[in-house]
């Protein structure tokens, strides 16, 4: 393999895109300690903190079940501040488009966009547009980038994670990848499976009222699914984590989608869920708040940080056994967000 060429896994969010991180942008641009590598910058301006992000989005199809790229490209931004404790405010929008898109379409999106804007309580305020030659690009991309604020003093970071806490998600995992690969590829499913696509900023300002202090870390687990997010959450707080199979909240259609096609719930793709560690004498009263939550009637605790192998995490198997969780080279699905 040429080392010097880029390949489709440098942006699945695994081993490769960690190693591009790692050995060349992150040295090259800013040198950011991995203990600050977050969803999104938290920024100190005369005393007040501000959270900043940015964010491509790639997805094939544009359109699929539950949402379509100006819907993702939206919740997608706002979670990535939500998770940093901020309230998202403002947002700037990218356009890049292939000559010859479908004005409609465009125009579907770009209502989509408008929409989740609107039931995010975001304001779309600047943006740019560009148009590439016919087969220069793949109908549209789009990048977003939004700022918000955090109202309050608690640290809430990747790196924050301490032994005891444990690990909460608000619904069933998965959703999202399998959406995409069936509008993909024509999957015709007796079962209807769609993205749970979804802004999370009311959710975690729930969450954090709920927990406070008690809350350490907050992740949506996008690309590679939870098991590369708990391992990147575990690499940063240099903890282990054990995970619970049985614990692991999943539709069956999706799980048998998976079964089908040799893949791994735990590495597909979500746009609509939050992981929380938070301490132990909290995660009840989180749970039980997040569960009242239209977004959060599915959340179950899922596993625990414990001590010692320092960026291992592993899995309690259904049937009693364990086993390590790693990321993947690459991406089980491509193109997903």
């Amino acid at each position: 393999m040429n080392k010097d060429l880029i390949l489709l896994g440098h942006g699945s969010g695994g081993k490769l895109s960690h190693q591009l991180l790692d050995d060349l942008i992150i040295p090259t641009l800013s040198g950011i300690l991995p203990a600050g590598q977050n969803d999104a910058a938290v920024l100190d301006h005369d005393g007040r903190r501000l959270a900043f992000t940015t964010d491509s989005y790639v997805v094939d199809p544009v359109f699929f079940p539950g949402g379509n790229i100006g819907s993702l490209s939206v919740n997608g931004t706002v979670n990535d501040l939500a998770m940093m404790g901020a309230r998202p405010l403002f947002m700037s929008v990218g356009l890049i488009l292939e000559e010859g898109f479908s004005r409609k379409e465009l125009g579907a999106i770009l209502a989509a966009m408008r929409q989740a804007a609107d039931q995010a309580g975001v304001a779309i305020v600047t943006g740019d547009t560009k148009v590439v030659p016919r087969g220069k690009a793949d109908r549209i991309f789009i990048n977003t980038s939004g700022v918000g604020v955090l109202e309050h003093a608690l640290e809430i970071s990747g790196c924050q994670a301490r032994v005891g806490d444990k690990v909460i998600i608000n619904g069933t995992i998965g959703d999202h990848g399998i959406a995409v690969l069936a509008a993909r590829e024509g999957l015709e499913l007796e079962t209807g499976i769609e993205s749970d696509c979804a802004a999370l900023n009311g959710l975690v300002a729930e969450v954090l009222a709920e927990g406070g202090e008690a809350v350490h870390v907050l992740r949506d687990p996008t690309r590679g699914g939870v098991a590369t997010t708990i391992k990147e959450i575990a690499r940063q707080s240099q903890v282990a984590v054990t995970l619970r199979e049985a614990a692991l909240p999943l539709k069956s259609a999706v799980k048998g989608v998976c079964a089908i096609l040799g893949l791994d719930p735990l590495y597909v793709a979500n746009e609509g869920k939050v992981l929380a560690i938070v301490a132990p004498e909290k995660a009840e009263q989180v749970l039980a708040r997040m569960r009242h939550h239209p977004l959060g009637k599915e959340s179950a605790i899922i596993g625990e940080v414990t001590a010692g192998g320092e960026g291992r995490v592993q899995m309690e198997t259904a049937v009693g056994g364990v086993r390590a969780v790693e990321m993947l080279a690459g991406e089980q699905l491509p193109r997903i967000c």
